[in-house]
């Protein structure tokens, strides 16, 4: 062969590469091509890549290759007032670029190789004033393609569905009413835009784009959004199909909403990421809980399809099974994160599984095409409330395998224990409130939960080793106190309690609970078995009653991101809370600030558990991890800062 020949042929193979490239078949086990072209790195949600040029060996040697800041800072530098929630978005990467929304709902292109910006499409939803919830916040984008076009879609903070072309960053102008959908209209109520908001990455999957929401589910109003989901067409933006989260009336689960209260009771949205099986053409959506997380008065039964995983054909919205995790929700145990789609062995059968990490410690696990368990799921009775018209379940669901990743409820001999004297401090602040197991309702006084409505895990998700069939979930013990109250002026709902939460903390601000306080878990999904549990960051060590102790690591009370690869486990924490207020034009949204602290990239072998490496980042994590391949180079990802932190994309990669 000719040396034209020879490059004749390999011009014709990398033709013929980047073709199929351009229409993937992405599986539910591992990214195309060293790509990371969804939210998870998948559809199945895993953030797992095979990627393996990163070892035990050289993983010290990581370094800093280029880190981006977002076109967010220009925006706030010429809008006094404009402030944002921290940097949470994790970006995409198709062919060399990376797509990234920021926390303005602005999205970007950025070459993979050199962080350098290729464009930025503003969509200016930040003019019309703060979003409900968390303010302005964003956590990515999707991508389609049909193998011609490339579309990048986003839900906004003010409720729009945006489609981008992928290559210019304008507007689709087929897509909708010029490249946009106004998500507030074909609910089926008149809905306030300010208490409706997308904060995570629609899925797109078979030419259809689901679509979630996030919806204050403080009770500001009695009748707040609801959260139905709706699938749309990816190239007309035509809405195919509606789930009712609140069955209407005729519709299977409309009876558990007792005294007609399907028909004014908002929330039940899908405000997390989503999952899908590309082969089966289904769509696992982790539903939230009812408008007034706390109280349950004025919508008595079980409040289907609230806390619960719904599997949907996606081509139709056909539901196909659901579980509901929690009935009557009365403690914000939504649920947090995008199922984990892996397939398993269990006592020698095949199984293709989607497990369901929650904040209450559990993963429930299920066959994903029929929706059967695994493992028996046990009804067990619960603490009954004794708040006026309060109604609660009897039981609810405890899953008999894996056994809990997070510690559950309150008792005596949890409390720390360092000293004596510590443990009898912190002996005395349990007796300040009302406490007991997992279920525990809240109540006047102010009951503890174990775990807090942001503690167990997070929307930060689990990541799978779909190989092993092994899955690994960052945990925190994070208490809280909520207590039940009539609303004061100018909440418009007298006919009802609503809750408030607040932090609780044990002696001289220690944590109150044994450590770890941040963790990683590891289980092995055949067997339902914990395969070794490790602390998550170096916790207060150093804390003047702890530090003559010289005590180990203790774990870090902060969310924890995980990515798996082929050799190794990292995981990265946010930054330490330091400040909450109102903001200035809607009270109702809590503006935070946080503080740098023990910003590392931990390394951990995902067999043993054994820390193998800290690399230190410029700030804390606040967006989930990533990574992928290009030129020969294996990158790492995070996302960085945000709020009074420069918001950033920092990537890691061997010299």
């Amino acid at each position: 062969m000719t040396r034209d020949s020879l490059a004749l042929v390999l011009a014709l193979l990398v033709t013929i590469a980047g073709c199929q490239a351009a229409n993937p078949r992405t599986t539910a086990l591992e990214p195309a091509a060293g790509e990371w072209r969804t939210y998870g790195g998948t559809y199945a949600s895993a953030r797992y890549s095979p990627l393996d040029r990163i070892t035990r060996d050289n993983v010290r040697q990581l370094r800093v290759a280029w880190r981006w800041r977002s076109p967010d800072h220009d925006i706030m530098a010429r809008t006094p007032g404009l402030e944002t929630f921290v940097n949470e978005a994790t970006p995409l990467m198709i062919r060399g670029v990376l797509y990234v929304s920021t926390s303005l709902s602005q999205v970007a292109a950025i070459d993979a190789a050199t962080g350098q910006t290729l464009w930025v499409h503003d969509p200016r939803v930040w003019i019309m004033g703060t979003p409900p919830n968390l303010g302005w916040v964003h956590r990515g984008v999707a991508y389609w393609t049909d193998g011609r076009e490339e579309r990048i879609f986003i839900g906004t903070g003010n409720a729009y569905l945006i489609a981008l072309d992928a290559r210019t960053g304008t507007p689709v102008t087929g897509f909708g009413h010029e490249g946009r959908i106004d998500l507030t209209e074909g609910l089926g109520r008149p809905i306030d835009r300010r208490w409706y908001s997308v904060t995570s990455p629609p899925i797109v999957l078979r030419d259809v784009v689901v679509v979630g929401s996030s919806i204050f589910d403080f009770p500001i109003r009695p009748d707040m959004p609801p959260g139905h989901v709706r699938g749309f067409d990816a190239r007309t933006g035509r809405q195919r199909w509606i789930f009712h989260s609140i069955p209407q009336h005729g519709e299977v689960g409309n009876e558990t909403w007792e005294r007609e209260s399907w028909q004014a009771v908002g929330g039940v949205n899908v405000w997390a990421p989503m999952s899908a099986d590309e082969d089966l053409g289904y769509v696992y959506l982790p539903f939230s809980t009812p408008a007034n997380d706390y109280y349950g008065g004025h919508r008595h039964g079980d409040n289907l399809f609230a806390e619960s995983l719904v599997c949907l054909e996606a081509a139709t919205g056909r539901r196909v099974w659901h579980f509901q995790f929690v009935r009557h929700g009365l403690w914000d145990y939504d649920l947090p994160a995008a199922p984990n789609l892996v397939d398993i062995t269990v006592n020698g059968q095949r199984v293709k599984a989607v497990a369901q990490v929650t904040k209450q410690g559990f993963v429930y696990v299920f066959d994903r095409v029929t929706g059967r368990p695994v493992w028996p799921i046990e009804d067990r009775p619960v603490p009954q409330s004794t708040v006026p018209a309060e109604k609660t379940a009897a039981t609810q669901p405890f899953p008999t395998r894996p056994a809990p990743f997070e510690r559950q409820g309150v008792r005596q001999e949890d409390v720390i224990d360092f000293t004596p004297e510590l443990r009898q401090q912190a002996l005395a602040i349990l007796e300040r409130y009302d406490w007991g197991p997992l279920y525990t309702p809240p109540s006047e006084r102010g009951t503890i939960f174990v775990p807090g409505q942001a503690g167990g895990a997070s929307w930060t998700g689990a990541a799978v080793d779909p190989v092993a069939g092994w899955l690994y979930v960052t945990s925190r013990t994070l208490p809280i106190v909520t207590t039940l109250s009539r609303p004061a002026l100018p909440i418009p709902i007298a006919d009802r309690y609503v809750g408030r939460f607040q932090p609780l903390f044990g002696p001289e601000r220690l944590p109150l609970f044994k450590p770890p306080f941040g963790r990683v878990v590891a289980i092995d999904l055949n067997t339902g078995d914990h395969a070794w549990t490790v602390p998550l960051g170096e916790g207060p060590r150093n804390h003047p009653l702890l530090a003559p102790l010289n005590l180990p690591r203790l774990g870090s009370d902060r969310r924890g991101f995980p990515l798996v690869t082929r050799t190794l486990l990292f995981a990265a924490q946010e930054g330490r809370l330091t400040g909450v207020r109102p903001a200035q034009e809607r009270p109702w949204v809590r503006i935070y600030t946080f503080a740098t602290d023990e910003p590392t990239l931990e390394v951990f072998d995902k067999k043993t558990g054994e820390l193998l490496a800290q690399i230190e980042l410029p700030a804390n994590a606040h967006g989930a991890l990533m990574t992928y391949m290009v030129r020969g180079r294996q990158y790492i990802v995070i996302p960085v800062g945000g709020a009074n932190i420069p918001a950033e994309l920092v990537a890691l990669s061997l010299p």
